[in-house]
């Protein structure tokens, strides 16, 4: 089972033009909403490969309403803690190259009861050694160290705790020492405090965290693939994307390829393998669509155990 709470979940309305020009009137091409948020696009890419999940998120006003009946129509079962605000709304604008423009909303301003809800939530129910992960950014009112809670609350049980987010709460969190960590390499660079361009810049940092703590440190690098950090090593994984559609919640879809994987007691390198796969499939679909175990076919993996450390990345 892998358990996500989503604290600050959205709809995703994806957009599709011909270009993308500002101050005009423009007609879309194609569109299409999907329920959003880093913890629940890993439990939709879970669900939708067959395997087994729960989402944990708050839900109020219209918005609210709809999210819940995309999760169903997803087939993602959902614990609910109602909240007196209303769910945010995003939109992607996607453009035929692959250039995703994103405009998010800040989400609902929460109280404390309904934070300490979404923790007790997040972690009633989880058997021991089962994955909790938590992920995407805080809605107004919720804590720098909510992730931070989470993590001490997962440890206390016995569960293992991913986090994908960046900033204070990252911070916060890699405090409290998660099982896993999955920051992009910026947020990597934000958290150690400079820059990392090469992928020897990024194995090193990684390794400084999980030698401080962390049992594993993914961090995903877009078209270089993604490397991968435990105690008995680091791989680096790399696939070609034929076609990039959306890079909309690629991300996320790798971490659930990932947590599924490890979930049914795979290696560090053979997770990062799914992960990456998982990943690559995604950004050949429209908008936040997860793949499914179709899209997986074409899409061929490389893993390295002896990454390439002057190799620069790509911006």
């Amino acid at each position: 089972m892998i358990i996500t709470l989503t604290p600050n979940p959205s709809i995703d309305r994806a957009v599709t033009l011909d270009a993308l020009s500002r101050g005009e009137v423009q007609r879309a091409t194609s569109s299409r909403v999907d329920p959003g948020g880093k913890g629940l696009n890993v439990s939709r890419a879970v669900a939708a490969m067959g395997g087994d999940t729960r989402a944990v998120l708050p839900s109020g006003g219209l918005e609210g309403g709809l999210l819940e009946a995309l999760c169903r129509a997803a087939s993602v079962p959902v614990v609910v803690v109602p909240i007196r605000g209303s769910v945010r709304m995003n939109i992607s604008v996607l453009e035929p190259d692959g250039t995703t423009t994103k405009i998010n909303e800040p989400g609902p301003l929460l109280d404390a009861a309904e934070v300490d809800a979404l923790i007790a939530n997040a972690l009633t129910g989880v058997p021991a050694g089962d994955w909790l992960s938590g992920g995407g950014s805080l809605p107004l009112g919720a804590p720098a160290d909510f992730y931070g809670r989470l993590v001490r609350g997962a440890h206390e049980r016995g569960i293992r705790v991913a986090i994908d987010t960046s900033g204070a709460p990252l911070a916060a969190a890699v405090e409290a020492k998660p099982t896993l960590i999955k920051p992009n390499r910026d947020e990597l660079g934000e958290l150690i405090g400079r820059d990392l361009p090469t992928l020897g810049a990024v194995l090193d940092a990684a390794q400084a965290l999980q030698r401080d703590g962390i049992d594993m440190v993914a961090v995903s690098l877009g078209r270089d693939g993604a490397v991968i950090v435990t105690s008995g090593g680091a791989w680096h994984a790399t696939a070609v994307a034929s076609d990039v559609v959306s890079t909309v919640a690629a991300g996320d879809c790798m971490l659930a390829g990932f947590l599924f994987a490890l979930s049914a007691d795979h290696s560090a390198a053979e997770a990062l393998a799914e992960g990456v796969r998982w990943g690559t499939a995604a950004v050949a679909l429209p908008g936040s669509q997860v793949p499914t175990p179709a899209d997986l076919r074409d899409v061929h993996v490389t893993v390295t155990s002896t990454p390439d450390r002057e190799l620069p990345l790509a911006d």
